[in-house]
Protein backbone atom coordinates (compact mmCIF):
# COMPACT_ATOMS: atom_id res chain seq x y z
CA UNK A 1 0.00 0.00 0.00
CA UNK A 2 1.26 3.48 -0.87
CA UNK A 3 2.13 6.01 1.81
CA UNK A 4 -0.90 8.04 2.95
CA UNK A 5 -0.39 11.57 4.32
CA UNK A 6 -3.22 13.77 5.60
CA UNK A 7 -2.59 17.48 5.94
CA UNK A 8 -4.82 17.58 9.03
CA UNK A 9 -2.44 15.28 10.92
CA UNK A 10 0.11 16.87 13.24
CA UNK A 11 3.02 15.05 11.66
CA UNK A 12 2.21 15.95 8.06
CA UNK A 13 4.98 18.53 7.57
CA UNK A 14 7.71 16.23 8.87
CA UNK A 15 6.41 13.23 6.91
CA UNK A 16 6.24 15.32 3.73
CA UNK A 17 9.83 16.50 4.23
CA UNK A 18 10.90 12.87 4.56
CA UNK A 19 9.10 12.07 1.32
CA UNK A 20 10.77 14.96 -0.49
CA UNK A 21 14.26 14.10 0.73
CA UNK A 22 14.10 10.34 0.31
CA UNK A 23 16.79 9.04 -2.03
CA UNK A 24 15.49 6.79 -4.77
CA UNK A 25 18.54 6.39 -6.97
CA UNK A 26 20.29 3.05 -7.16
CA UNK A 27 22.61 2.27 -4.27
CA UNK A 28 25.08 0.47 -6.54
CA UNK A 29 28.68 1.61 -6.15
CA UNK A 30 29.95 1.24 -9.68
CA UNK A 31 32.48 4.07 -9.74
CA UNK A 32 35.62 1.90 -9.69
CA UNK A 33 34.27 -0.57 -12.25
CA UNK A 34 33.30 2.23 -14.60
CA UNK A 35 36.65 3.99 -14.18
CA UNK A 36 38.43 0.76 -15.12
CA UNK A 37 36.31 0.33 -18.26
CA UNK A 38 36.85 3.93 -19.34
CA UNK A 39 40.60 3.61 -18.81
CA UNK A 40 40.64 0.38 -20.81
CA UNK A 41 38.84 2.06 -23.72
CA UNK A 42 41.26 5.00 -23.60
CA UNK A 43 44.27 2.68 -23.70
CA UNK A 44 43.17 -0.09 -26.05
CA UNK A 45 40.47 1.53 -28.17
CA UNK A 46 38.68 -0.83 -30.55
CA UNK A 47 40.26 -3.89 -28.93
CA UNK A 48 38.72 -2.94 -25.59
CA UNK A 49 35.31 -2.35 -27.23
CA UNK A 50 35.44 -5.80 -28.84
CA UNK A 51 36.33 -7.46 -25.53
CA UNK A 52 33.65 -5.63 -23.52
CA UNK A 53 31.01 -6.30 -26.17
CA UNK A 54 31.81 -10.01 -25.96
CA UNK A 55 31.83 -9.92 -22.15
CA UNK A 56 28.67 -7.90 -21.52
CA UNK A 57 26.57 -8.47 -24.65
CA UNK A 58 27.62 -12.02 -25.52
CA UNK A 59 28.47 -10.97 -29.06
CA UNK A 60 31.72 -11.69 -30.89
CA UNK A 61 32.71 -9.30 -33.64
CA UNK A 62 35.66 -7.42 -35.07
CA UNK A 63 36.06 -3.64 -35.20
CA UNK A 64 34.27 -3.40 -38.55
CA UNK A 65 31.27 -5.28 -37.17
CA UNK A 66 30.77 -2.79 -34.35
CA UNK A 67 29.13 -0.36 -36.76
CA UNK A 68 25.64 -1.11 -38.06
CA UNK A 69 25.69 -0.34 -41.77
CA UNK A 70 23.02 1.24 -43.94
CA UNK A 71 21.95 -2.11 -45.41
CA UNK A 72 21.14 -3.53 -41.97
CA UNK A 73 19.21 -0.40 -41.04
CA UNK A 74 17.19 -0.58 -44.27
CA UNK A 75 16.49 -4.29 -43.70
CA UNK A 76 15.34 -3.59 -40.14
CA UNK A 77 13.05 -0.82 -41.34
CA UNK A 78 11.55 -3.13 -43.96
CA UNK A 79 10.81 -5.68 -41.22
CA UNK A 80 8.80 -3.17 -39.16
CA UNK A 81 5.01 -3.16 -39.08
CA UNK A 82 3.70 -0.39 -41.31
CA UNK A 83 1.42 1.00 -38.58
CA UNK A 84 4.45 1.33 -36.31
CA UNK A 85 6.37 3.24 -38.96
CA UNK A 86 3.45 5.58 -39.58
CA UNK A 87 3.16 6.26 -35.84
CA UNK A 88 6.89 6.92 -35.76
CA UNK A 89 6.58 9.41 -38.61
CA UNK A 90 3.62 11.11 -36.92
CA UNK A 91 5.59 11.48 -33.68
CA UNK A 92 8.71 12.68 -35.49
CA UNK A 93 6.80 15.38 -37.33
CA UNK A 94 5.29 16.74 -34.12
CA UNK A 95 8.58 16.61 -32.21
CA UNK A 96 10.40 18.36 -35.06
CA UNK A 97 7.77 21.11 -35.34
CA UNK A 98 7.79 21.82 -31.60
CA UNK A 99 11.57 22.02 -31.35
CA UNK A 100 11.91 24.13 -34.49
CA UNK A 101 10.00 26.89 -32.68
CA UNK A 102 12.67 26.92 -29.96
CA UNK A 103 15.50 27.97 -32.28
CA UNK A 104 16.97 31.26 -31.04
CA UNK A 105 18.10 34.08 -33.29
CA UNK A 106 21.41 35.87 -33.28
CA UNK A 107 21.14 39.32 -31.70
CA UNK A 108 23.56 42.00 -32.94
CA UNK A 109 23.18 45.68 -32.09
CA UNK A 110 25.00 48.96 -31.35
CA UNK A 111 24.28 50.68 -28.05
CA UNK A 112 24.09 54.39 -27.23
CA UNK A 113 27.88 54.64 -26.74
CA UNK A 114 28.55 53.23 -30.19
CA UNK A 115 29.69 49.84 -28.86
CA UNK A 116 28.81 46.81 -30.95
CA UNK A 117 27.35 43.92 -28.93
CA UNK A 118 25.71 40.66 -29.74
CA UNK A 119 25.01 37.01 -29.19
CA UNK A 120 25.65 34.35 -31.81
CA UNK A 121 24.38 30.76 -31.68
CA UNK A 122 26.18 27.79 -33.25
CA UNK A 123 25.33 24.07 -33.27
CA UNK A 124 27.57 21.60 -31.47
CA UNK A 125 29.55 19.80 -34.15
CA UNK A 126 29.23 16.15 -33.05
CA UNK A 127 26.77 14.61 -30.59
CA UNK A 128 26.52 11.08 -29.25
CA UNK A 129 23.17 9.49 -28.43
CA UNK A 130 23.02 6.54 -26.05
CA UNK A 131 19.95 4.31 -26.50
CA UNK A 132 19.12 1.36 -24.21
CA UNK A 133 18.97 -1.95 -26.08
CA UNK A 134 18.39 -5.64 -25.67
CA UNK A 135 14.87 -6.55 -24.60
CA UNK A 136 14.07 -2.85 -24.20
CA UNK A 137 12.97 -1.03 -27.32
CA UNK A 138 12.69 2.74 -27.05
CA UNK A 139 12.34 4.27 -30.51
CA UNK A 140 10.68 7.27 -28.86
CA UNK A 141 13.93 8.02 -27.04
CA UNK A 142 15.76 8.01 -30.36
CA UNK A 143 13.37 10.63 -31.73
CA UNK A 144 13.40 12.78 -28.60
CA UNK A 145 17.20 12.92 -28.45
CA UNK A 146 18.10 12.97 -32.13
CA UNK A 147 15.53 15.35 -33.61
CA UNK A 148 16.40 18.41 -31.46
CA UNK A 149 20.06 17.86 -32.32
CA UNK A 150 19.27 17.84 -36.02
CA UNK A 151 16.97 20.84 -35.70
CA UNK A 152 19.83 22.68 -33.98
CA UNK A 153 22.06 21.88 -36.96
CA UNK A 154 24.51 19.37 -35.46
CA UNK A 155 26.62 18.06 -38.33
CA UNK A 156 27.28 14.58 -36.95
CA UNK A 157 24.98 12.48 -34.77
CA UNK A 158 26.33 9.16 -33.52
CA UNK A 159 24.06 6.58 -31.87
CA UNK A 160 25.23 3.69 -29.71
CA UNK A 161 22.90 0.85 -28.77
CA UNK A 162 23.77 -2.43 -27.01
CA UNK A 163 22.83 -5.52 -29.01
CA UNK A 164 22.85 -8.56 -26.67
CA UNK A 165 23.52 -11.70 -28.73
CA UNK A 166 23.48 -9.40 -31.75
CA UNK A 167 19.80 -8.50 -31.34
CA UNK A 168 18.52 -4.95 -31.79
CA UNK A 169 14.91 -3.82 -32.04
CA UNK A 170 14.13 -3.03 -35.72
CA UNK A 171 11.98 -0.04 -34.78
CA UNK A 172 14.95 1.55 -32.96
CA UNK A 173 16.98 1.41 -36.17
CA UNK A 174 14.04 2.72 -38.17
CA UNK A 175 13.72 5.63 -35.75
CA UNK A 176 17.43 6.38 -36.13
CA UNK A 177 17.07 6.58 -39.90
CA UNK A 178 14.01 8.80 -39.72
CA UNK A 179 15.60 11.13 -37.16
CA UNK A 180 18.71 11.68 -39.27
CA UNK A 181 21.27 9.75 -37.22
CA UNK A 182 24.53 9.56 -39.17
CA UNK A 183 26.22 6.58 -37.49
CA UNK A 184 24.88 3.64 -35.46
CA UNK A 185 27.21 1.46 -33.36
CA UNK A 186 26.70 -1.85 -31.52
CA UNK A 187 27.95 -0.54 -28.20
CA UNK A 188 26.44 -0.39 -24.74
CA UNK A 189 27.34 0.36 -21.16
CA UNK A 190 30.26 2.42 -19.90
CA UNK A 191 32.38 1.30 -22.85
CA UNK A 192 30.03 3.09 -25.25
CA UNK A 193 30.33 6.33 -23.29
CA UNK A 194 34.11 5.91 -23.19
CA UNK A 195 34.28 5.42 -26.95
CA UNK A 196 32.12 8.47 -27.59
CA UNK A 197 34.20 10.60 -25.23
CA UNK A 198 37.71 9.46 -26.15
CA UNK A 199 37.32 8.00 -29.62
CA UNK A 200 39.03 4.94 -31.08
CA UNK A 201 40.63 4.08 -34.41
CA UNK A 202 37.16 3.33 -35.79
CA UNK A 203 34.91 5.76 -33.92
CA UNK A 204 35.71 9.46 -33.87
CA UNK A 205 34.89 11.17 -30.55
CA UNK A 206 31.95 13.52 -30.07
CA UNK A 207 31.55 16.78 -28.19
CA UNK A 208 28.52 15.87 -26.09
CA UNK A 209 26.59 12.74 -25.07
CA UNK A 210 22.86 12.58 -24.36
CA UNK A 211 20.45 9.77 -23.61
CA UNK A 212 19.34 7.51 -20.74
CA UNK A 213 21.04 4.38 -19.44
CA UNK A 214 21.63 2.15 -16.44
CA UNK A 215 23.79 2.90 -13.40
CA UNK A 216 26.99 2.16 -15.35
CA UNK A 217 26.03 4.52 -18.15
CA UNK A 218 25.05 7.26 -15.71
CA UNK A 219 28.33 6.92 -13.82
CA UNK A 220 30.32 6.89 -17.06
CA UNK A 221 28.64 10.13 -18.12
CA UNK A 222 29.50 11.62 -14.76
CA UNK A 223 33.16 10.64 -15.13
CA UNK A 224 33.64 11.90 -18.69
CA UNK A 225 31.92 15.23 -18.04
CA UNK A 226 34.41 18.01 -18.61
CA UNK A 227 36.16 16.14 -21.39
CA UNK A 228 32.83 16.27 -23.22
CA UNK A 229 29.41 17.63 -22.33
CA UNK A 230 26.46 15.58 -21.09
CA UNK A 231 22.75 16.26 -20.88
CA UNK A 232 22.00 15.16 -17.31
CA UNK A 233 22.34 12.31 -14.83
CA UNK A 234 18.86 10.81 -14.96
CA UNK A 235 17.27 9.12 -11.97
CA UNK A 236 14.14 6.97 -11.64
CA UNK A 237 10.96 8.24 -13.31
CA UNK A 238 8.39 10.18 -11.29
CA UNK A 239 4.93 11.64 -11.62
CA UNK A 240 2.72 13.85 -9.47
CA UNK A 241 -0.98 13.88 -10.28
CA UNK A 242 -3.10 16.65 -8.76
CA UNK A 243 -6.78 15.74 -8.91
CA UNK A 244 -10.00 17.24 -7.61
CA UNK A 245 -13.53 15.86 -7.53
CA UNK A 246 -13.88 16.36 -11.31
CA UNK A 247 -11.26 13.65 -11.94
CA UNK A 248 -12.08 10.09 -12.99
CA UNK A 249 -10.47 7.66 -10.50
CA UNK A 250 -9.68 5.04 -13.14
CA UNK A 251 -7.89 7.65 -15.26
CA UNK A 252 -5.85 8.88 -12.30
CA UNK A 253 -4.90 5.32 -11.33
CA UNK A 254 -3.85 4.47 -14.88
CA UNK A 255 -1.61 7.52 -15.06
CA UNK A 256 0.04 6.75 -11.72
CA UNK A 257 0.76 3.19 -12.86
CA UNK A 258 2.13 4.37 -16.21
CA UNK A 259 5.21 5.55 -14.32
CA UNK A 260 5.24 2.83 -11.66
CA UNK A 261 5.77 0.16 -14.31
CA UNK A 262 9.11 1.72 -15.31
CA UNK A 263 11.10 0.70 -12.28
CA UNK A 264 10.68 -0.34 -8.65
CA UNK A 265 12.26 3.01 -7.73
CA UNK A 266 9.85 5.04 -9.86
CA UNK A 267 7.62 7.33 -7.84
CA UNK A 268 3.91 8.05 -8.33
CA UNK A 269 2.21 10.61 -6.09
CA UNK A 270 -1.43 11.71 -5.93
CA UNK A 271 -2.31 15.08 -4.42
CA UNK A 272 -6.02 15.70 -3.84
CA UNK A 273 -8.44 17.57 -1.59
CA UNK A 274 -11.13 14.90 -1.95
CA UNK A 275 -10.94 11.92 0.45
CA UNK A 276 -13.50 9.95 -1.53
CA UNK A 277 -11.46 10.37 -4.71
CA UNK A 278 -8.28 9.29 -2.92
CA UNK A 279 -9.92 6.08 -1.75
CA UNK A 280 -11.42 5.41 -5.18
CA UNK A 281 -8.03 5.89 -6.83
CA UNK A 282 -6.34 3.51 -4.39
CA UNK A 283 -8.96 0.86 -5.14
CA UNK A 284 -8.54 1.46 -8.90
CA UNK A 285 -4.78 1.06 -8.62
CA UNK A 286 -5.15 -2.33 -6.94
CA UNK A 287 -7.66 -3.42 -9.56
CA UNK A 288 -5.60 -2.24 -12.54
CA UNK A 289 -2.42 -3.82 -11.23
CA UNK A 290 -3.93 -7.23 -11.88
CA UNK A 291 -3.95 -6.67 -15.64
CA UNK A 292 -0.42 -5.31 -16.06
CA UNK A 293 2.31 -7.31 -17.74
CA UNK A 294 4.87 -5.63 -15.48
CA UNK A 295 2.71 -6.13 -12.41
CA UNK A 296 5.52 -7.05 -9.99
CA UNK A 297 7.55 -3.95 -10.85
CA UNK A 298 4.53 -1.64 -10.69
CA UNK A 299 3.25 -3.15 -7.45
CA UNK A 300 6.60 -2.79 -5.70
CA UNK A 301 7.01 0.76 -7.00
CA UNK A 302 3.55 1.77 -5.74
CA UNK A 303 4.04 0.12 -2.34
CA UNK A 304 7.59 1.35 -1.86
CA UNK A 305 7.61 4.82 -3.42
CA UNK A 306 3.98 5.74 -4.06
CA UNK A 307 2.11 8.29 -1.95
CA UNK A 308 -1.33 9.83 -1.56
CA UNK A 309 -1.42 13.34 -0.12
CA UNK A 310 -4.81 14.52 1.15
CA UNK A 311 -4.99 18.31 1.50
CA UNK A 312 -7.61 20.53 3.03
CA UNK A 313 -7.52 22.72 -0.06
CA UNK A 314 -5.64 22.57 -3.37
CA UNK A 315 -4.55 26.16 -2.75
CA UNK A 316 -1.71 24.51 -0.81
CA UNK A 317 -0.74 22.24 -3.72
CA UNK A 318 1.70 24.59 -5.56
CA UNK A 319 4.05 24.86 -2.58
CA UNK A 320 4.16 21.07 -2.21
CA UNK A 321 4.68 20.60 -5.95
CA UNK A 322 7.56 23.08 -5.96
CA UNK A 323 9.18 21.19 -3.08
CA UNK A 324 8.85 17.90 -4.98
CA UNK A 325 9.94 19.51 -8.29
CA UNK A 326 8.58 16.49 -10.18
CA UNK A 327 9.66 15.25 -13.56
CA UNK A 328 6.02 14.96 -14.69
CA UNK A 329 3.07 16.92 -13.29
CA UNK A 330 -0.50 16.16 -14.32
CA UNK A 331 -3.23 18.62 -13.37
CA UNK A 332 -6.53 16.71 -13.48
CA UNK A 333 -8.58 19.55 -12.03
CA UNK A 334 -11.38 21.87 -13.08
CA UNK A 335 -8.96 24.76 -13.74
CA UNK A 336 -5.62 23.27 -14.82
CA UNK A 337 -4.31 26.51 -16.37
CA UNK A 338 -4.91 28.45 -13.17
CA UNK A 339 -3.09 25.87 -11.08
CA UNK A 340 -0.23 25.59 -13.60
CA UNK A 341 0.34 29.33 -13.38
CA UNK A 342 1.08 28.97 -9.66
CA UNK A 343 3.64 26.16 -10.12
CA UNK A 344 7.29 27.14 -10.54
CA UNK A 345 9.17 23.83 -10.39
CA UNK A 346 8.24 20.94 -12.67
CA UNK A 347 9.91 19.27 -15.64
CA UNK A 348 6.72 19.15 -17.71
CA UNK A 349 3.09 20.01 -16.94
CA UNK A 350 0.15 18.17 -18.50
CA UNK A 351 -3.05 20.18 -18.52
CA UNK A 352 -6.47 18.67 -17.91
CA UNK A 353 -8.16 15.28 -17.80
CA UNK A 354 -7.44 14.39 -21.43
CA UNK A 355 -3.68 15.00 -21.32
CA UNK A 356 -2.05 11.93 -19.78
CA UNK A 357 1.72 12.05 -19.44
CA UNK A 358 1.95 9.14 -21.88
CA UNK A 359 0.87 11.45 -24.71
CA UNK A 360 3.96 13.48 -23.91
CA UNK A 361 6.12 10.37 -24.00
CA UNK A 362 5.34 9.77 -27.64
CA UNK A 363 3.41 12.19 -29.79
CA UNK A 364 2.72 15.43 -27.91
CA UNK A 365 5.73 17.31 -29.28
CA UNK A 366 7.62 18.57 -26.21
CA UNK A 367 10.63 16.54 -25.18
CA UNK A 368 10.19 13.61 -22.81
CA UNK A 369 13.79 13.77 -21.56
CA UNK A 370 13.16 15.62 -18.31
CA UNK A 371 14.92 16.43 -15.02
CA UNK A 372 14.40 13.89 -12.23
CA UNK A 373 15.26 13.66 -8.53
CA UNK A 374 14.12 17.25 -7.85
CA UNK A 375 16.56 18.66 -10.40
CA UNK A 376 13.70 20.60 -12.00
CA UNK A 377 14.61 23.17 -9.33
CA UNK A 378 17.64 24.12 -11.42
CA UNK A 379 17.44 22.40 -14.81
CA UNK A 380 15.07 21.86 -17.69
CA UNK A 381 14.06 19.18 -20.15
CA UNK A 382 16.08 18.46 -23.28
CA UNK A 383 15.69 21.06 -26.03
CA UNK A 384 17.51 22.56 -28.99
CA UNK A 385 19.44 24.71 -26.49
CA UNK A 386 21.27 21.57 -25.34
CA UNK A 387 22.75 21.23 -28.82
CA UNK A 388 23.80 24.86 -29.30
CA UNK A 389 26.62 27.00 -27.97
CA UNK A 390 26.29 30.72 -27.38
CA UNK A 391 29.07 33.18 -28.12
CA UNK A 392 28.96 36.86 -27.19
CA UNK A 393 30.41 39.59 -29.40
CA UNK A 394 31.85 42.94 -28.29
CA UNK A 395 33.40 45.61 -30.51
CA UNK A 396 34.72 49.10 -29.75
CA UNK A 397 36.13 51.79 -31.99
CA UNK A 398 38.44 54.50 -30.64
CA UNK A 399 35.61 56.71 -29.45
CA UNK A 400 33.56 54.01 -27.71
CA UNK A 401 36.74 52.54 -26.17
CA UNK A 402 37.46 55.94 -24.66
CA UNK A 403 34.00 55.94 -23.08
CA UNK A 404 34.57 52.55 -21.40
CA UNK A 405 38.27 52.74 -20.55
CA UNK A 406 38.17 54.83 -17.35
CA UNK A 407 35.74 52.43 -15.65
CA UNK A 408 37.72 49.36 -16.72
CA UNK A 409 40.99 50.93 -15.60
CA UNK A 410 39.61 51.82 -12.18
CA UNK A 411 38.24 48.33 -11.55
CA UNK A 412 41.42 46.59 -12.77
CA UNK A 413 43.53 48.66 -10.35
CA UNK A 414 41.05 48.04 -7.52
CA UNK A 415 41.47 44.30 -8.05
CA UNK A 416 45.26 44.58 -8.08
CA UNK A 417 45.52 43.29 -11.65
CA UNK A 418 48.09 45.70 -13.01
CA UNK A 419 48.60 43.95 -16.35
CA UNK A 420 44.87 44.26 -16.91
CA UNK A 421 45.13 47.98 -16.21
CA UNK A 422 48.11 48.29 -18.53
CA UNK A 423 46.16 46.67 -21.40
CA UNK A 424 43.72 49.57 -21.12
CA UNK A 425 46.24 52.33 -20.43
CA UNK A 426 48.55 51.38 -23.31
CA UNK A 427 45.86 52.27 -25.80
CA UNK A 428 45.93 55.97 -25.09
CA UNK A 429 46.70 58.68 -22.60
CA UNK A 430 43.01 59.50 -22.32
CA UNK A 431 42.43 56.12 -20.68
CA UNK A 432 45.23 56.61 -18.19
Amino acid sequence: MALRLDQRDAGFARAFDNLVNRRRDAAEDVGEAVAAILDDVRRRGDEALIDHTRRFDGMTTDARGLRIDRAEIEAATAACVQDDLEALDFAAERIRAFHARQMPRDDLYTDALGIRLGVRWQPIEAVGLYVPGGTAAYPSSVLMNAIPAKVAGCARLVMTVPTPKGVVAPLVLAAAARAGVDEVWRLGGAQAIGALACGTASLRPVDKVVGPGNAYVAEAKRQVFGRIGIDMIAGPSEIVVVADRTAVPDWVAADLLSQAEHDVRAQSILITDDAALAEAVERAVERQLQGLERVEIARESWAREGAVLLLETLDDAPALIDALAPEHLELMVADPDGLAAAVRRAGAIFLGHHTPEVIGDYVGGPNHVLPTSRSARFSSGLSVYDFLTRTTLLGCDAASFAALAPGALTLARAEGLHAHAAAVAVRGSDAA
